[in-house]
């Protein structure tokens, strides 16, 4: 099991050039996750979402305020924060345990530390796929591998920028469910982005919404329900209208 690390935006602020001209994203973002929580953060297309786990993950440094973790300032890229996209982004001439495998290779740990990769793969439930490559994977396998890629590293941070956005219906669901228990399991702190309100409700403990750009917090909700989550339930429609609400979306459906 990792150690999870908190997590500490303070007064967070950040713009991009465009054309010689400032394009304010995100304006005095104030923010902490305890280690180990799991958050989801909501808001319109474009709003700074991605920017914001660019921050945390240290790709990116702000234009104001402070990314913290474990009240230490992040200033660059580690190991130990790991940002996971919407596409697996598998190099396909390399098997999913060689793609797996690439972290610890680029930091030199494979002799050490490469005994993981079995368990991993594993906990993702890709064992017998290890020498399968990408284009023989469902798109549900190859985010799977994209995930074991990340955890294999033990990151104190995982960041997910709408990792499940391009599977089907179905497989969503699964891996939603699959996520929800990875995360129970390895209780790294979590930073979900994602534009389904139900997705959020049934995997984070806390849901953060966020304005249209520059960015700002609108409103935080406790979602007070123990796991596993049904969708059905009073407590969980309440929660989606309320999220609804503060999205500026009809609720009367």
């Amino acid at each position: 099991m990792v150690a999870a690390a908190g997590v500490r935006l303070a007064k967070l602020s950040h713009q991009f050039r465009l054309r010689g001209a400032a394009l304010p994203v995100l304006d005095t973002i104030d923010l902490a996750a305890a280690p180990g929580e799991f958050v989801a953060l909501l808001g319109p297309s474009g709003c700074g979402k991605s920017t914001l786990l660019r921050l945390i993950a240290g790709l990116e440094r702000p234009h104001a305020g402070r990314v913290l973790m474990s009240e230490r300032s992040v200033e660059k890229p580690d190991p130990s924060r790991i940002l996971v996209f919407q596409d697996p982004t598998l190099y396909p001439w390399r098997t999913v345990r060689q793609n797996v495998a690439l972290g610890l290779e680029t930091r030199g740990l494979i002799r050490t530390q490469g005994g993981r990769i079995d368990a991993i793969l594993r906990l993702v439930g890709l064992d017998g796929f290890d020498n399968a490559f990408p284009h023989q994977l469902s798109g549900g396998m190859a985010q799977r591998a994209a995930l074991a890629r990340a955890l294999v590293n033990e990151p104190s941070v995982l960041l997910m920028d709408e990792p499940l956005a391009n599977l089907d219906s179905m497989t969503r669901l699964s891996m939603q469910a699959e996520l929800m228990a990875l995360w129970q399991r390895e209780r790294f702190t979590a930073f979900l982005v994602t534009h389904d309100v139900e997705e959020a409700l049934y995997l984070a403990e806390r849901v953060v919404v966020l304005s249209r750009r520059p960015a700002r917090i609108v409103a935080e909700l406790a979602v007070d329900l123990p796991y596993p989550r049904h969708r059905g339930s009073e407590r969980f429609v309440e929660l989606r209208h309320c999220i609804l609400e503060q999205l500026g979306l009809q609720v009367d459906w």
